[in-house]
This record gives C-alpha cells, sequence and structure tokens, in this order.
C-alpha cells in the first residue's frame, strides 16, 4: 500500500472510530507484535471498534483503501501467536472492546456473547446471579476470549468441553463489510435461534472456525446445568510404559458414557511445570533436566511417570456407578487413583497441618496443585496453569503474568489421533525423541477430548532471552511437525508460522481458493490465516488491478 492510501485509511478509520481507538504509537505496535517466540511480522496500526457496525466500516475502508486486517478478540493466543498476524503489513482489528453479554437464560442454559467477552467476564456474571449453570474453562487465562477459543475449536473440562460443538447463532461480519447470521438467527423473531444448531439449509457456521472468510461479533454459547453430585478422581502410574494400558482402559467408558467429558492424562515434565519452575540448583544450572533429577523430583513431590484427572457428573447414584467402574477399569493399571469432592476438600485443609505434623507429607501442597484443577472441572478459570510459561525464566513468576512481556518461550503442536493405546504411545515417543534431541524437555498432555479422538498438546517452553533460543525452538517445532504428520497424527490447531505450510489436496484446495475469492475479492481479511502459502499468493494475484 502507499503510503497516501495508508494515511486516508488512517483518517478514515479515526472518523469511525474516534481518534483514540486508531493507534499508531511505536510501543503500542511494539507490543503488539510480540509473541512467545520470535516473529517478523510488522503492524501498522491497531483498530479498536466497539460496535458491530463499527467493524463492518473497518472493513469497508480496508476494502476501499487495499489494506489487510486481522482480527483478534483478547489477543492471547499464546504458544500459537498471540496477537501477531499471520503474515507481514495487517493492519490489528482488535475486537475486545466488543464486550457485552447481550442475551441470557437461566431455564434454557445459554448466554449470547461478544467477542471481547473473556472466562473471567462470564463466571463473574453466572456467580452475580446464584446461577446454576457451569461454563466451560479452558486452562488458559480467565481473561482470554471465549469466542476467541471456540473459533480455534479450543476445549476444556467438563462435558461441554468441545466448545465449538455447544455454540450456534454465530453474527459474523463478512470481508466485505456485509452481515450474516447463521442458524435459525437468520430469521426475523425466530425461537429457536439460540437453542438449535443448525436452522434450515445449508450449515455455515464451520465456515468461520479456523479460517479468515468472516470475523464472527456474536456467538450463543451452551450452558452445562450445575449437576447434583460431583466427584474429581486423579491417578497416577510409576511404570513408565504404562500408558497405553490406561488409554486402552479408558477408551470403552468414554464410548459408553461412563466418561462425559475430558480426561487430561500428562506425563511427568507437565506436571512438574505445573508445580514449579525449572530446578536451576538441582540440575547445576543445566538444561534439558537430567533424567536422574526428575526421578528424584518425582520421588520427593509423590507424582508419577504419567499423571491423570478427570470428572464425574450426575446424580449421586450416577457418580457412585462410575466411580465403581473405573477403579475397575484402572485396577493394576495405576499406582494410586483418588478422588475427590467439595467435602473431602475442605477437610483436607482444614486438617492440612496437623496431617503434616503426623505424617511428615505437606498436604497443602498438594492441594495448591490440585484446586485449580478441580475447580476446571466444575468451569471456574484459573490463571494457574499460565505459570507454567515461566518454567525456564530465571524470574520469579509476576503476580500479573503476560508472557509476551516477560520474554517467556512457548511454542505448542497439538496433534490429534483416534483414542487407542498404541496411537498414544507412538504420539508421546515421537514428541519425546523430538525434544531430547533439541535439547528441551518433552512436556505432554494427552487428552481425551470426545468418545473417539486422542489430542496430544506438546509444549516447547524456553527463554526467549538466551542468545540462539529461539531459533533452537522454531528448529525443534518444525521436526517436530514433520515427524508427526509422517506418522499420520495431523495437528487439530497452528500457530502462525505453520499456517503457510498447509496443504489441501485436490477439491479441498480447490473450494476454498473460490470461496475466499468470492467472499474476500480483496484479500483484506487475515490473508494467511489458515490458509496455504499458494492460496494466499493466488489470492493476492487475483485482487490486484
Amino acid at each position: 500500500m502507499t503510503s497516501f492510501a495508508a494515511q486516508s485509511a488512517l483518517e478514515a478509520w479515526a472518523d469511525t472510530l474516534g481518534r483514540e481507538f486508531v493507534l499508531t504509537e511505536p510501543d503500542t505496535l511494539r507490543q503488539a507484535e510480540t509473541a512467545t517466540f520470535a516473529t517478523s511480522q510488522t503492524i501498522p496500526a491497531l483498530l479498536r471498534p466497539a460496535t458491530r457496525e463499527q467493524v463492518q466500516e473497518c472493513l469497508r475502508i480496508a476494502n476501499r483503501f487495499e489494506i489487510p486486517v486481522y482480527p483478534v478478540s483478547s489477543g492471547k493466543n499464546w504458544g500459537y501467536g498471540s496477537r501477531v498476524p499471520a503474515v507481514d503489513s495487517c493492519v490489528l482489528l482488535d475486537l475486545s472492546r466488543l464486550n457485552q453479554i447481550v442475551d441470557f437464560s437461566e431455564e434454557l442454559a445459554y448466554v449470547t456473547v461478544e467477542p471481547g467477552v473473556t472466562q473471567r467476564q462470564l463466571y463473574a456474571f453466572l456467580r452475580g446471579r446464584n446461577s446454576r449453570l457451569w461454563m466451560d474453562a479452558t486452562g488458559s487465562s480467565p481473561d482470554c476470549s471465549l469466542i476467541g477459543n471456540t473459533m480455534e475449536r479450543g476445549f476444556g473440562h467438563t462435558p461441554y468441553g468441545d466448545h465449538f460443538s455447544h455454540v450456534c447463532g454465530l453474527e459474523v461480519v463478512l470481508p466485505t463489510g456485509e452481515c450474516i447470521e447463521t442458524g435459525f438467527s437468520r430469521f426475523n423473531g425466530a425461537t429457536a435461534a439460540p437453542v438449535s444448531r443448525w436452522g434450515v439449509g445449508p450449515s455455515l457456521d464451520g465456515l468461520f472456525s479456523q479460517s479468515n472468510l468472516g470475523v464472527v461479533t456474536r456467538m450463543t454459547i451452551w450452558l452445562m446445568p450445575a449437576p447434583e453430585h460431583f466427584k474429581a478422581f486423579y491417578f497416577k502410574t510409576d511404570d513408565c510404559n504404562g500408558l497405553a494400558a490406561i488409554i486402552d482402559a479408558l477408551r470403552p467408558l468414554r464410548l459408553n458414557g461412563t466418561l462425559r467429558s475430558s480426561v487430561h492424562i500428562g506425563n511427568d515434565y507437565k506436571v512438574l511445570s505445573a508445580i514449579r519452575q525449572y530446578p536451576w540448583d538441582e540440575a547445576g544450572g543445566k538444561t534439558p533436566l537430567p533424567k536422574s533429577v526428575m526421578s528424584q523430583l518425582r520421588r520427593d513431590l509423590k507424582f508419577g511417570n504419567w499423571n491423570g484427572s478427570g470428572g464425574l457428573y450426575g446424580t449421586k447414584a450416577q457418580v457412585a456407578e462410575a466411580k465403581r467402574l473405573l477403579r475397575i477399569a484402572l485396577a493394576g493399571k495405576v499406582t494410586k487413583l483418588t478422588f475427590l469432592d467439595d467435602r473431602r476438600i475442605r477437610l483436607a485443609s482444614r486438617f492440612a497441618k496437623p496431617f503434616r505434623l503426623l505424617t511428615g507429607w505437606d498436604l497443602s501442597r498438594t492441594l495448591e496443585l490440585v484446586k485449580p484443577v478441580y475447580g476446571l472441572m466444575k468451569g471456574i478459570p484459573t490463571e494457574h496453569a499460565l505459570r507454567s510459561s515461566y518454567w525456564r525464566k530465571r524470574m520469579p513468576v509476576p503476580d500479573a503474568m503476560d508472557p509476551d512481556r516477560d520474554g517467556c518461550g512457548l511454542v505448542w503442536c497439538a496433534p490429534i489421533a483416534p483414542i487407542d493405546g498404541n496411537h498414544a504411545v507412538a504420539m508421546s515417543q515421537t514428541a519425546s525423541n523430538v525434544l531430547d534431541a533439541h535439547g528441551f524437555e518433552p512436556m505432554l498432555s494427552l487428552t481425551l477430548i470426545s468418545e473417539r479422538a486422542l489430542a496430544c498438546v506438546i509444549t516447547i517452553s524456553y527463554d526467549r532471552a538466551i542468545a540462539g533460543e529461539d531459533e533452537r525452538a522454531m528448529a525443534c517445532h518444525h521436526d517436530l511437525m514433520d515427524r508427526l504428520t509422517e506418522a499420520g497424527y495431523y495437528s487439530y490447531r497452528l500457530g502462525i508460522q505453520s499456517m503457510g505450510e498447509m496443504r489441501r489436496p485436490g477439491g479441498y484446495s480447490t473450494l476454498f481458493q473460490s470461496l475466499k475469492q468470492s467472499l474476500d475479492p480483496g484479500n483484506v481479511l487475515a490473508p494467511g490465516r489458515y490458509q496455504a502459502a499458494e492460496i494466499t499468493k493466488a489470492a493476492n494475484t487475483y485482487a490486484e488491478p
């Protein structure tokens, strides 16, 4: 774009939003250009609309002056790119001021929100009304956007953990500035708009998930009625080869509905990073963490090679039966299986000190780790998991955490496979081998996210302040992606550094390119987002006058 076009666009955006909401200060832009790994993209300006109408006008101006814009909700997409656009020179469209809860029904268990509404805000909203409804929370920051996570197909912890499967009625601003609504929401006065996903005719909702075909400015999210009874379970195994048997034991319970929600299984490195920062003293200042040190820490802190958690939901009778079946399924496969509910946690908190004096076991440390995970299974957001972003930082974890600002190195890789013990072992061994070879601790979590699918989140964690670490981490990530895809384990979600490498063979690629050219002839909306490099190039060529 020419400097004249850029200046004219900035003036037009300032007229629409107010000059204070068109940001061009170097420090502000530099912060927006910073992620938890090295990026080179520049952001010419940051726009902060407050209404859907302002979003529409921002896109019309972008088309008029042929300037690409990249929407973010809260911008806390840590590990995948934060606020940084997928390609260079995109104006950032910050939707955080669209933060209204516009509709709510206690009886039908739904809430309609804008993209700036966060986990913290919805949780406070429900608490303030003494609602008997639970939201589903992710392990990320309480200040992450509900819509942002849903459109990335994120997942949580309750029976409503598959977020995109529990939403409907999207309001979407198309790249040209037009607005559509999906499902029954497109019909005036449709009573089923917030309660039925599909509407009538072709369903369009999926087109706007992990894509650059529109900006979602409103969405209805279904909430979970609080169950009569809830009990959490935790297990560990000291057998480093015990993962396959556990996965195969849990699969039937997930398929038959005994386990209605996600079950999360983390390896020892994942658990340790949730408890404390890197043990520099014990490791003698060396990285990666020596296996002998990890073995000692497992014994001292009483966690296993593999450690799992999940929730049981229903009537007291249903939970009791699920507990019985789970005990049978995991018998002989885990070293320890523990069940917790509100009453047991209250008792443990009350008697932690005398218990330590009697047994020497500091139960308060165990509760410190258990409570945030326990809360997530009840839809209570927490900042606890974010502390692990500071794993290799030598600075103390600050009260106000910001991994971008603090130079935390964090890159995620998220392959997905069937719920099968052999696949679980193959993914975890591949990840461990690659991370070991590149000098990083293999932090792994595996989640039974549905009745049939197993997601593995692999964390590459490091300190960006150390010269060369950014390059080493990205080399590790690319190696990891190559090795996993060669084995048939493709990621369910991508960081901005991987989006241009997508390959959509045959008709899929042709159809996507046709949709992009039809809906966004100027290629102004988030070019490069979940879009193969050759398609981005073709779209840019198509847009040339």
